[in-house]
């Protein structure tokens, strides 16, 4: 598996669920919110604010990667003798 697909792939669709997640508790009763979840895992993340949205954005993105470059190396070395000869 290579590292740099798989760490787009994943920052991309992290960014995007947590934009997804912003607009939703813009235009959603407070009791619908999920700003207390990104506080706590996003640090410097705070709900209305451009900049905070900004940063937890990059943030977001940053995780993406981290995780790709854990998952990557792991998943190749458990699956290095699977691997089928063409």
């Amino acid at each position: 598996m290579k590292i740099k697909p798989l760490g787009h792939t994943l920052s991309i669709f992290l960014a995007m669920t947590f934009t997804l997640c912003i607009a939703w508790g813009l235009v959603t009763p407070a009791s619908l919110h999920m700003h207390a979840a990104w506080e706590s895992l996003l640090p410097g993340f705070s709900f209305i604010s451009v900049p905070g949205f900004f940063l937890g954005l990059i943030e977001s993105y940053l995780y993406g990667w981290y995780i790709a470059l854990v998952f990557v190396p792991l998943y190749n070395y458990f699956n290095r003798g699977n691997v089928r000869s063409g």
